[in-house]
Parts: C-alpha cells; structure tokens; sequence
C-alpha cells in the first residue's frame, strides 16, 4: 500500500481540482513549482492583485504608400495588410492565408519585399511602401505588368499582384537574374493554380530585355 502512494495510484486529485479562471491567473502571474508527487502546481504570485494593463491601444502614423503620405490612426494589433486593404483602399494587395506563409499579400517597404499580414501597421510608421497599384504609369502597364501579360503568367489571378511586387524586388536588386535567382527570389510566393513555368518565363523575359 505504501509503495502505491509513492508512485501516486491512490492519490486523492480531487484536490488537485484547478478552476479555468484559476489555471489562467496562474499561467499570467504565477509561478510552477513541482509537488513531491510529481504533479505540477499552479502557484499565484503576490502580484495577482495587480491591476491589468489595458492591451489594444490606438496610434496616429504615417504611411507613405505609392509616393502619397497618409495620415490615420491605427489600433496596435492591425496590420499592415488590413490598413491597406481596409483604411487606404489598395485592394490589389490580396488577404489569403493571413499567416505569411502564401505571398499574396507581398509589398515593397523600404526597398524590400515583405509579407503585409505579418507587419504590424505601427510598425510602418514613417516608412515607404509601394503597392500594386504604384507601379503603373497611369493606363500604361509597368514592364513587369505586361511581361505577365505577354507570356500569360497567371491563371485566376489572385496571387499575381505578389508574384509581380516580389519579381520587383528581385529586379531591383539585380536586373538580369538567371533562372536560379528567380526561383530562390520567387520562393516564398505560392501560385494555386501551379502556372509556375510561365511565372518564371515572364521573368525571364524581363531579364533579357
């Protein structure tokens, strides 16, 4: 009988009962600290009685987006992507994943290419921005827009504003990429309906121009 006790079979764990409200409080301020059993225990600091610092907080920032300053306010868990879509109208920036893991989302900030829904909108605060819209000259195509066209790089079309601002990126850094660098560059963007060969094909044109 003694040894059961030790290896906890015939424990009482009604007392070890910890509430939702309890477990959370624990996990926020408490420290773990482990019972001669074995069995972890929730232990509440002195400072539960804290008061809780309100989380969602609102800040006035300025975005420079396709050469246009704006000015709003923005709350603190935003994103960058929603801002654009949402506040500034810039739709041409898709939502898909919203998780940086499909490209869709892809702008240029500060020279690089970067993922929206992974940025914070405060975090944009100041900074340079060039969206899809940005980069046609008026009604005429950027080179980039009618490489895509020309060599029907796309398919239904949703991800092909992000594979055009990542294939920017790329070109701006080196004009003339060969086939490797496209794809490395390209990496992160993902195409649904698999019309990778004439992604790279329209790149490709552009590299040789």
């Amino acid at each position: 009988m003694e040894e059961k006790e030790k290896r906890g079979e015939n424990l009482n764990f009604a007392s070890f009962k910890v509430t939702r409200r309890g477990f959370l409080k624990g996990i926020g301020t408490g420290a773990i600290s482990t019972a001669v059993t074995g069995i972890p225990v929730l232990v509440p600091s002195e400072a539960e009685g804290a008061r809780i610092v309100k989380g969602v907080r609102e800040a006035m920032v300025r975005l420079n987006v396709n050469g246009v300053d704006y000015r709003l306010k923005v709350k603190s868990h935003w994103t960058l992507l929603d801002v654009l879509r949402k506040k500034l109208g810039f739709t041409g920036t898709k939502k898909f994943c919203d998780r940086g893991s499909c490209g869709a989302c892809t702008v240029i900030m500060e020279g690089k290419a970067i993922y929206a829904c992974s940025r914070l909108a405060i975090e944009a605060d100041n900074k340079k921005i060039v969206t899809v819209e940005g980069l046609a000259d008026g009604e005429n195509p950027h080179p980039i827009q009618q490489a895509f066209m020309e060599n029907d790089g796309f398919q239904c079309g949703y991800c092909t504003p992000g594979f055009i601002m990542a294939t920017k990126a790329i070109l701006d850094k080196n004009p003339h990429p060969d086939e490797a660098e496209i794809k490395e560059g390209l990496a992160g963007n993902i195409c649904r309906c698999s019309a990778y060969p004439k992604i790279i094909q329209s790149v490709l044109a552009l590299a040789k121009r």
